[in-house]
């Protein structure tokens, strides 16, 4: 009989006070406890630490630890610190404004229990756009489509993705620091991992919920998002069209979503 494995969930996080309180009241509701939930503050200048240590204080059972990388500002090493710090069987890596949905634990426990799979994802809601349960439906197929078209390079999404701490340890050497942030750090994992031989997996039920912000970018700022897909894939020598697909929907669906965006704020300023 295959043995259950324990859960740790990694958080990093930079002045994240507006969301952060929601993330970790998600991980409170799971219906399966995880084994330890890391937060990892980079140098945060708000009152992202002061709302951490609250819930600590209020979720004692949930194993929360507030962790600080100080030496370096930027994602890669403010990951790399709370993954080599997590002690369970599987990593769990979210954002900050992820917010997991109730069964989320329990189905990376699944997952992973299966021993198919050396990392997975899943999709997402976007809980501050209307038509969710609709918009889910979506970005469920284009997932599942991008994996067809992925071959030997299947996505991970930063902020619903987990990877078996085993994995991980394999791999960690030989990722890149991107010191410049031109990357995307969850595509880098991915495609060691994949170099690696190990298993990467997408499963439509491990659903997470995010913010949309990223749509209120400046379109010269969303466009430098969306290049850090070709950056990476560059970084890698990989030169598979298809792997491109994702750039086109996002580039796609952002000049309706960022208008919806504006307009929506506008509404919400005068109403207040």
């Amino acid at each position: 009989m295959t043995a259950v494995p324990s859960i740790s969930i990694v958080i990093p996080a930079f002045n994240e006070q507006s969301v952060i309180g929601r993330c970790l009241e998600a991980v409170a509701r799971q219906t399966l406890a995880p084994h330890e939930v890391l937060v990892v503050d980079n140098r945060s200048t708000d009152d992202t630490c002061a709302i951490v240590e609250r819930a600590v204080a209020r979720h004692p059972h949930l194993g929360i630890r507030l962790l600080h990388q100080d030496a370096r500002q930027g994602l890669v090493p403010t990951r790399n610190l709370g993954m080599d710090a997590a002690t369970g069987d599987v990593l769990g890596r979210i954002d900050a404004d992820t917010a997991i949905m109730p069964d989320w634990v329990e189905r990376v426990t699944e997952t992973f229990a299966s021993g198919e799979v050396d990392a997975a994802s899943g999709p997402v809601v976007y809980y501050d756009l209307p038509l969710r349960s609709i918009g889910q439906q979506i970005d469920d197929r284009l997932r599942r489509l991008q994996v067809r078209l992925a071959g030997d390079f299947v996505f991970l999404f930063v902020s619903n993705m987990a990877v078996r701490r085993s994995a991980w340890l394999d791999v960690r050497e030989f990722l890149c620091d991107d010191v410049a942030d031109v990357m995307h750090e969850d595509l880098d994992i991915a495609i060691h991992l994949a170099l690696g031989g190990h298993r990467i997996g997408y499963r439509s039920e491990m659903v997470a919920g995010m913010s949309a912000r990223r749509l209120d970018d400046r379109p010269r700022d969303f466009r430098r998002y969306i290049d850090r897909f070709e950056n990476t894939y560059r970084a890698h020598g990989i030169r598979d069209l298809r792997l491109r697909a994702p750039m086109a929907v996002f580039l796609g669906v952002y000049p309706a979503l960022h208008a919806h965006r504006r307009i929506q704020a506008q509404l919400n300023a005068l109403r207040s």
